[in-house]
Order: C-alpha cells, then structure tokens, then sequence
C-alpha cells in the first residue's frame, strides 16, 4: 500500500467509511456461515456487525493515527482495493481474512518506544470497547438481541486485538514486542481471557477456540506476505 501524505480529509473519511461498510458486511456474511450457512441471517446481524466494526475497527485505526500525530507523525487511514476483495470474498465461505485498509504512518523519528506506544494504542481501544459491552452483556437481560449484540461486540473486539497482536510483521504486536517484552506478553495474556469470556458468551463453550487462534496466525502469515507483495 503506497503511502499518499496529501490524502484530504474528506477522502480519508471515505475510506474509512469503505472499509468500514466492506467489514460490516463481510462479518455479517461469515457470522452466518456464508454460503454454507443461512445467508439471511446476515441481514439481521448486519446492524450489530455495524456496531461491532465501528467500535472496534474503526476507533482502533483513528487511535493509531492520533497517537502517531501525537508524536509529530504524518497518518492517514487508507484503504486496500485487493484488500477490500479479499474481506469480502472470504466471507462468502464462513471465514474472514479481514484487511480493508489500514493506518499508514509516514515519520523518520519515530523511536522504537513511540512506535511501539502507537501500535498498542489500537489494542488497548479494543480492550476499552470489550470492557463496555461486557457490562451490557452482564445486565442485559438473557437471550434477547441486546444480550446476543454484546457477546457479537465483545468477540469480534477481542478477535480484532489478538490479530493484530501477533508477532508477525508488520502487525501491532511486532513492533509492541520490539518495544518492550513485558507489556506485551501482559497484553496478550489479557487477551486471551478475554478471548475465553468472548467465547462462552456467545458460544457457550471454548472448544473452538484453539482452532481459532490457529486459523488466524495462519492469516497472519498470509497477512504478512501479502503485505511484502510476496503474493
């Protein structure tokens, strides 16, 4: 992704909101099974996945790119166009390789602290969103849609931070533990059980979820050499 400092800020905000719209739709498609599951249901969980996204995708890409400014740097939130196809292709059969875009960060002073503050800024708004709608989902009554929306929130926001905290460049967690190796393996242990909580809360159970972390560090590696253009 070729980095552009002059993207306008009503252009940065389109490309928010692409991506944002792609990510909406495609986790409501992959919630639902996709064309192995019951593809109506991605109408109904297209409101909550809305939500979730927002919270989750959206503000942990703008804390990235407000910290960045913090520190003197140039950031702007950019989309991916094979991206984009990528998320919505893969969502069509029942698993998500989510990379719509991403905040792309321009500076030659960044020191390998500040780097590393940046990255887990996002993370850490993830954590924020869960610990929110943990709440919800402990008051709200059981089995109703406010309940249902909370454990959807709640998992597709610690989904989000895992991901992004694998060690594996150029994603947060490697340039977190380059930083600092106790505050990353503190984070990752939180994310883990939180991860748990997610789980049995909207599934009742965490027996997939070791599948789970293995699909997505095998999207990671993906990810990763997608990234390099080795793909």
């Amino acid at each position: 992704m070729q980095f552009r400092p002059n993207i306008t800020r009503t252009e940065e905000i389109k490309q928010i909101a692409m991506a944002d719209a792609a990510l909406t739709v495609a986790f409501s498609i992959a919630l639902a099974g996709g064309i192995f599951g019951n593809l109506g249901n991605a109408v109904v969980l297209l409101p909550i996945a809305f939500v979730a996204v927002t919270l989750s995708f959206v503000l942990h890409e703008l804390m990235h790119k407000y910290v960045a400014q913090h520190y003197g740097a140039i950031a702007a939130f950019q989309t991916s166009p094979m991206g984009l196809i990528i998320t919505l292709g893969t969502s069509i059969f029942g698993f998500l390789f989510g990379i719509p875009g991403a905040t792309v960060i321009y500076t030659n002073s960044f020191t390998v602290k500040q780097n590393g503050v940046t990255s887990l800024a996002g993370p850490l708004t993830n954590f924020a969103v869960f610990a929110v709608f943990f709440v919800i989902f402990i008051f709200a009554p059981a089995n109703t849609y406010f309940s249902t929306m909370a454990s959807i929130v709640m998992f597709i926001s610690i989904l989000l931070a895992f991901f992004n905290m694998l060690p594996i460049m150029p994603l947060d967690g490697s340039k977190v533990l380059r930083w600092n190796r106790k505050v990353y393996f503190s984070s990752l242990g939180v994310i883990m059980v939180l991860m748990g909580i997610a789980y049995y809360s909207l599934f009742h159970s965490v027996a997939g979820m070791v599948t789970e972390v293995i699909f997505m560090l095998f999207i990671a590696v993906f990810f990763s050499m997608f990234y390099r253009n080795v793909l």
